[in-house]
């Protein structure tokens, strides 16, 4: 099921209210994995809240970055991603090169992307931290991976430790890490979220104030957080 576009609006904003532990919690109810295992905030303090784009690369055979081999660097699919999207690369968890760097970050800034998750590597992570830009990824490095390799697919569903992202999916990364959340049940997990974050803060207001531990998580629901108050 897609939604629309109102709706998914809707839900990014509220969404850009919470934070992966609140989804983590969400999904756990609901029974779905959605943690990108492996994948690093790069650029400390930083968010991102957005639709995922999708983008899978491939080795270049026998290249070897050497010298004299068919140039190849594909990254051209930066010019057509949509504002507000969260930029998603499948380069197998390679930490042999890179795929991004400082020139698609200012790139990504220019034209509104929300962020980067890479299932594989970056580097330049220091100018990129100056920039603020939300970067995540499985590791960092300095080699180049023109010439290593290639551009294998857009739009396709791409698998990270066991997890699949489609593209339109929603992502959601903090400090804490990155989750996605299939679109078509995004609205239900948005709602849980948000009621596990409401929950949380009560339970911490109220223990602030004096009430034992154990008391507030009884009366507030932490058990089950994510149900609506009347509920429980």
């Amino acid at each position: 099921m897609t939604v629309t576009t109102a709706v998914l609006d809707d839900i990014l904003e509220r969404l850009r209210h919470t934070d992966t532990a609140a989804v983590s919690d969400a999904l756990d109810s609901l029974g779905i994995p959605g943690v990108l295992r492996g994948i690093t905030c790069r650029v400390p303090g930083v968010t991102t809240v957005g639709v995922a784009y999708t983008v899978t690369y491939g080795p270049v055979a026998d290249s070897g970055g050497r010298e004299g081999a068919t140039f190849h660097n594909a990254a051209n699919y930066i010019d057509d991603v949509p504002a507000g999207s969260v930029i998603v690369v499948d380069n197998g968890g390679s930490l042999d090169c890179t795929n991004w760097g400082n020139i698609l970050t200012s790139m990504a800034l220019r034209r509104g992307i929300a962020g980067t998750v890479i299932h594989g590597s970056a580097r330049d992570v220091a100018e990129i931290r100056t920039h603020g830009y939300p970067l995540f990824s499985t590791g960092v490095s300095m080699v180049s991976g023109k010439n290593r390799v290639t551009l294998s697919a857009i739009g396709s569903d791409v698998v990270i430790d066991g997890v699949r992202v489609s593209s339109g999916d929603v992502i959601v990364g903090d400090d804490n890490g990155v989750i996605r959340i299939p679109q078509a049940i995004a609205e239900a997990v948005t709602d849980r979220a948000v009621r596990v974050d409401e929950t949380e803060r009560a339970i911490a207001d109220a223990v602030r104030t004096g009430m034992r531990l154990d008391e507030a998580r009884a009366q507030f629901g932490y058990a089950t957080p994510w149900e609506p108050a009347s509920a429980r």
